[in-house]
């Protein structure tokens, strides 16, 4: 059997998977509760793999010691026995051993000798400011430095932690020889930081030199990097990068500014490939990014730049708002899953106390999970499957046991009603999984990040004379919504003409220059009849700030797109995504309804007038196969909303299921009828 990850789906044999996994933090549990919680976790949430960190600071606390992965000090660190224990049971392993973790970890799972305040040997990773950037562990604690991470010191420790846990550990449980299926590297970023702004970090000694190292590279002389910037330096150590926004009104002025953006996308990605080769692991390995912020989408947009990764595939998490509820967060939410192709890599299914209320019950977690898949997502996350209450508390003395407060399976081994809506989603993407990976969404236009704009906005933060990407983005985003419709993103450098006559119109943000060849695509797809809507001025200079008119010239639009659909809610407060398989009578649609909603929801799809009836915040995916309703899950209970309805679907008047008894969870899974309330 081979597994790899292409284009961002998870392939086994050649056929696409929908990526369900449940996290389970070994480390903070007794060694005697995890066969228990594993085969819960398979048995009861139907979960057949399992991510899971490797604390750093858990498994190597004394610097001048050697790794513990075999429970020679401690118990809880025997990472092998737990692996070995996986594989006893059928389940396979997605292994994340950092360096850096978060997971509520005291410095983020860092142990205290990489400390700079603890050891000056070990360079800090600097802000804008000069000054340290901190990492709190929460509880209203001080912040500690962080270490810079092209720092030589701190790069041979990391080095040698990541080398140990590959061979010491992964060699021998890689599949096919272990469970060991997939890894992760780093967290969100690299220290959590991946949605943080472009000033926050890296002005360090180290971080400066490889920024000069890529103007280098970038421009081949100082000649050259002078005439872009209308500048007078004689050597790259002369370069400073910006610190602050200091309105440039020119595109030579603005340059800088871009060119510090594109140094974050060369940075992550540089990090990225140095501690995936220090593990040397032979299955693939994917990452999980936090979503944007909203007063920081440009700073994200121009670091997160998947393409550039090589083999390192695109994963994203949740951690930032209840969507049904906030539209900024709805937002945040759909931009991760679409800018890239890959799984959902921690989707918060346990923690109501340490976030919002909301998550105490399966709902809120239900809708999320959905809408990250309608939205692009190859897979999602329980985080976490099961609750822990056994660790070290050097390794997390910030938070009260159990960790999370409300994971599917409780502290003490319970199951508890989020298992059985875990186990339902499970077995319908088990049955239907690659099928839906197949289908194509379908949507009303697409939006093009042009990321040399990103790196000016990031340090613009709106300003009107200024380009970007965030601020045009969420406008089409809104504006899309408003009208029912879903959408893609497409990076207009390495968009091919046939990827973007797949859409009927592409909204680009408008600047003083483009690239030439961006230039042509778009006035190439605009005399083949796609409508090219520009949010902005037209672009009147190429990439070298020469001359160029070619969109200008092609006639963009500065109207708005076309927002006619064939997926529209006529009844109701919800947002509707429509998938259709391009060789088969399939169709899948995915219903997310608003924490504010009273009453069943009406769509107009192709097929028909399809009703659903949920719980407020509640959501469905309905499988369509030949113009009627096949399987399909339907959330009709959210306790946290006080909201109970006897969950249903119909087409045209037609029920899939004839309601019956009190409220309850409505599904259809292979033909079987299961209920929940």
């Amino acid at each position: 059997m081979s597994i790899e990850i292409s284009n961002g789906v998870v392939r086994v044999d050649g056929s696409p998977r929908v990526l369900v996994t449940a996290d389970y933090p070994y480390y903070r549990d007794e060694p005697s509760a995890w066969a228990d919680r594993l085969r819960a976790m398979r048995d009861d949430m139907g979960v057949e793999v399992i991510t899971c960190y490797l604390p750093w600071r858990h498994h190597q606390p004394v610097a001048d010691e050697a790794p513990d992965f075999t429970g020679r000090t401690h118990p809880a660190r025997d990472v092998v026995g737990f692996f070995r224990l996986c594989d006893e049971l059928g389940m396979k392993v997605i292994a994340k051993p950092g360096p850096f973790i978060h997971a509520e970890t005291t410095y983020g799972g860092l142990p205290d000798w990489v400390d700079p305040s603890r050891d000056p040997a070990v360079e800090p990773l600097l802000d804008a400011a000069g000054e340290p950037s901190l990492w709190s562990d929460g509880a209203g604690r001080p912040g500690r430095p962080l270490p810079a991470p092209l720092a030589p010191e701190f790069l041979s420790r990391v080095t040698q932690w990541l080398a140990a846990v590959g061979k010491e550990v992964l060699d021998a449980v890689t599949y096919p020889d272990g469970p060991v299926i997939m890894m992760q590297i780093a967290n969100e970023g690299i220290f959590t930081s991946g949605a943080l702004p472009v000033s926050a970090y890296d002005y360090s000694a180290s971080g400066l030199a490889f920024f000069r190292s890529c103007l280098a590279r970038w421009y081949g002389t100082p000649e050259e990097y002078n005439r872009l910037h209308a500048t007078a330096v004689t050597s790259w150590d002369e370069i400073e990068p910006p610190r602050s926004w200091t309105s440039p009104t020119s595109a030579h002025e603005q340059q800088a500014h871009a060119d510090w953006g594109r140094f974050h996308a060369e940075y992550l990605a540089e990090v990225y490939r140095l501690w995936n080769e220090a593990v040397a692991c032979r299955v693939p390995t994917v990452v999980n990014l936090n979503p944007p912020t909203i007063a920081d989408l440009d700073d994200w947009l121009t670091r997160v730049r998947p393409r550039t990764w090589g083999d390192i595939a695109y994963g994203f998490t949740n951690w930032m708002g209840v969507v049904s509820a906030d539209p900024d967060a709805h937002a945040r939410y759909v931009i991760a899953a679409k800018l890239f192709p890959g799984p959902n890599m921690e989707e918060n299914w346990g923690f109501s106390e340490l976030y919002d209320r909301a998550y105490a019950d399966a709902t809120t977690s239900y809708h999320q999970t959905l809408l990250a898949l309608a939205a692009g997502a190859t897979g999602f996350n329980v985080y976490t499957g099961a609750a822990t209450s056994g660790w070290d508390r050097d390794l997390d003395s910030a938070h009260e046991y159990p960790y999370p407060d409300s994971s599917p399976i409780g502290a003490n081994g319970e199951v508890t009603p989020k298992a059985e809506t875990v186990r339902w989603l499970a077995d319908f993407f088990a049955a239907h999984g690659e099928e839906f990976l197949e289908s194509r969404p379908v949507t009303g236009g697409a939006f093009g990040l042009y990321l040399p704009y990103a790196g000016i906005g990031a340090w613009a933060r709106g300003a009107e004379d200024a380009p970007g990407c965030g601020r045009a983005l969420l406008a089409f985003h809104a504006r899309m919504r408003a009208a029912g419709l879903d959408y893609a993103l497409v990076d207009l450098e390495t968009v091919t003409p046939e990827e973007l006559s797949a859409h009927p119109s592409v909204t680009v943000p408008g600047g003083s220059f483009m690239h030439a060849g961006v230039q042509q695509l778009l006035a190439d797809y605009a005399a083949n009849g796609g409508r090219v809507v520009l949010d902005g001025p037209a672009p009147t200079l190429d990439e070298h700030l020469r001359p160029c008119t070619v969109l200008a010239d092609a006639g963009a639009h500065a109207g708005g797109e076309d927002t006619d659909s064939v997926v529209k809610v006529v009844r109701g407060e919800a947002d509707a995504y429509l998938r259709v398989h391009p060789d088969r009578d399939v169709s899948y649609l995915t219903v997310l309804v608003s924490a504010g909603n009273e009453g069943s929801m009406a769509i107009q799809t192709p097929y028909g007038l399809v009703e659903v009836v949920t719980a407020r915040g509640g959501a469905a995916v309905v499988r369509i196969a030949g113009g009627r309703i096949d399987d399909f899950v339907v959330k009709g209970v959210n306790a946290f909303l006080d909201s109970a309805v006897r969950a249903g679907v119909s087409l045209d008047g037609t029920a899939a299921v004839t309601p019956e008894g009190k409220a309850a969870d409505l599904a259809r899974i292979g033909g079987t009828v299961r209920r929940l309330g």
